[in-house]
């Protein structure tokens, strides 16, 4: 049997795709059962799921190991992998921001030699090369970026802004927005004309789902 091979990004995400999933008619029973595995088939439904890392998910659908992936904005644009970017399916709604000191707030066009801390280096670079025709220094960090400004390792950092209690926490603000980010649906190239009438079938069916829930906004994306 053909499977149909479904990316998923562990965690919260993976839950809320599933949820969608199972409202649009697919059913992911094998995706709720306790289990360490993380390659979950129902042969019965012809479908495959994998749970991979987040920013694994754009690699599995780009070379084919998946044909359809569920993941965030964010990573798309951090990893710029060729895919085709389908749906925005609304939940795991943030921001990408520029976030620093209150004192810059309307001051960053005077602040030369800007350093930025970041775990978005590709996007804190198109965003300051690009869009603010900037010269950057990018530091890569892996943990609490918040930290880089307080420290004295860089001026502003990029990163994911939710509910803005930790910048606030720790002194820091928005000082601009990059972009606006939610989970995404995206497809392979290839798997988009050789499994098209399945994934077709998938994507009108989670497409009329979103419409069927008002709350579901598409937002836009400045990056």
């Amino acid at each position: 049997m053909q499977y149909l091979t479904i990316a998923l990004a562990k965690g919260r995400l993976a839950e809320q795709a599933v949820d969608l999933l199972e409202a649009a008619g697919t059913d992911c029973r094998v995706v709720k059962e306790k289990s360490r595995k993380l390659i979950l088939e129902d042969e019965q439904a012809g479908l495959r799921f994998i749970l991979a890392k987040p920013a694994d998910v754009p690699t599995y659908v780009d070379y084919g190991a998946a044909d359809i992936g569920i993941v965030g904005k964010d990573t798309l644009l951090e990893e710029g992998r060729s895919l085709y970017e389908v749906l925005n399916l609304g939940f795991g709604s943030c921001r990408m921001c520029v976030c620093g000191p209150q004192e810059l707030s309307g001051r960053m066009d005077y602040l030369p030699n800007k350093r930025v801390a970041t775990k978005y280096p590709r996007i804190a670079r198109a965003y300051f090369e690009s869009k603010r025709r900037e010269s950057v220094e990018i530091i890569r960090l892996n943990g609490s970026v918040e930290l880089a400004p307080l420290v004295g390792l860089a001026e502003v950092i990029v990163d994911i802004v939710e509910s803005g209690r930790t910048l606030q926490e720790n002194g820091l603000v928005v000082l601009e927005t990059i972009a606006q980010i939610s989970a995404r649906l995206v497809v392979n190239r290839v798997s988009m004309k050789m499994k098209a009438e399945r994934i077709s079938n998938l994507i009108e069916a989670v497409r009329s789902q979103l419409n069927n829930v008002p709350e579901h906004s598409a937002g836009k994306d400045n990056l």
